[in-house]
């Protein structure tokens, strides 16, 4: 009841309503379940990391006021066992913090500050993914990054806040790794495989996964866009999942990336990835991507 309390007065004093152009999370599980669909789903990378620091509840709000369709956030396990929401490996460079996050328990890790995009500390806290969960509930969809060591973990998490069918799992690892690791979970979660289509079997990777598992989406990465996978991406969306493309950088998108859309080059960036049949973006310019979609009416 206190983590309820606690993220209600976060919200509160946010700001944050639906009446700001969000969707319901009801509406956008039915989206995420039609890979048809000609609107394109946008997905916050670190929240809004560019006006408050990366995977904060700060962030995660306003990119939930922009009207984004998903937050993604990253996932490790504190000392006493409970997942938290930081990026790298050792809390150095985005907390006040030293050391690897596993050494230290919940209550610890509470004491340290997130720094913003400059290095300088705030006041916000490191989040646990309930705080998240409870931030997002009804809201928006959760990407959960870095999490395929902790399923378990995150499930136990989404069922206790009442918020499974938000959240997507995702992974590296082929369908015969993850069956092998979690065969108890498959048939329970929302789940994406994570696609590198640099390896000569990525075809055949998301064929496999379609075949036993339909995900609802595929996550493409790719340094060059020669790759035949990506040309005729349409046939993950025929065959039954969402396409997702990453636009952060150019060495997983091919060289299509936000930038080269911010600099007015949308043709060959964000244009190039939707003629190729992509459906989800994740971005780390959500506003802008939003309100260009919305122009082109792919995006409500």
């Amino acid at each position: 009841m206190k983590a309820y309390k606690i993220v209600f007065l976060f919200v509160l004093c946010f700001g944050i309503s639906p009446a700001l152009g969000q969707k319901s999370a009801d509406v956008l599980i039915k989206q995420l379940h039609q890979p048809h669909l000609k609107s394109i789903m946008v997905a916050s990378h670190r929240g809004d990391w560019r006006n408050a620091p990366e995977n904060s509840l700060q962030a995660f709000s306003s990119a939930m006021a922009m009207g984004v369709d998903i937050i993604e956030l990253d996932l490790k396990l504190s000392k006493d066992n409970v997942l938290i929401i930081l990026h790298d490996q050792t809390l150095n460079r985005s907390t006040t913090g030293k050391g690897k996050p596993s050494d230290f328990t919940l209550t610890e890790l509470k004491e340290f500050r997130l720094r913003d995009g400059l290095g300088a500390p705030t006041r916000q806290q490191i989040p646990t993914l309930e705080e998240v969960m409870l931030l997002a509930k009804g809201k928006v969809l959760v990407n959960l990054d870095h999490s395929f060591p902790f399923y378990n973990e995150a499930y136990k998490v989404l069922i206790k806040t009442g918020t499974l069918e938000q959240a997507l799992f995702k992974t590296e690892k082929p369908y015969a790794e993850l069956k092998n690791r979690y065969p108890e979970l498959l048939d329970k979660i929302t789940f994406m495989p994570v696609v590198l289509l640099d390896k000569p079997d990525a075809r055949q990777i998301i064929l496999e996964y379609q075949k036993y598992m339909m995900p609802v989406a595929c996550e493409l990465v790719f340094k060059s866009d020669t790759s035949s996978v990506i040309k005729d991406g349409r046939f993950v969306v025929s065959g039954g999942s969402k396409l997702w493309v990453n636009s952060l950088w150019p060495n997983i998108s091919g060289g299509h990336d936000d930038e080269l859309a911010i600099q007015g080059n949308t043709k060959d960036s964000w244009d190039w990835l939707i003629d190729c049949g992509v459906t989800m973006i994740q971005t780390d310019r959500p506003k802008e991507l939003i309100e260009y979609l919305r122009k082109r009416k792919l995006h409500n």
